[in-house]
């Protein structure tokens, strides 16, 4: 029998990912990956990943291209 990996709670985030929502929770308006980049203390490219896998999850969205807002399910997260 082949071993499985262990699937990861969908509600998991890592160090990075907290700190982009916690970022992100702090802005009034969309925010663009370098503006929570420098918020975060991270590195932009970082930000910019993690982002799309944070919005595939639906923590965040964009409701502006190239821009970020937290959802409500993100800011429970946080």
């Amino acid at each position: 029998m082949a071993c499985r990996k262990k699937a990861k709670d969908p509600k998991e985030l890592d160090e990075i990912q907290k700190r982009i929502l916690k970022a992100l929770a702090e802005f009034t308006e969309p925010a663009g990956c370098k503006e929570i980049a420098e918020k975060a203390g991270l590195p932009t490219p970082k930000v910019t990943g993690k982002l799309r896998g944070l919005k595939n999850r639906g923590f965040v969205e964009s409701p502006v291209k190239g821009k970020y807002v937290i959802t409500a399910e993100g800011k429970s997260l946080i």
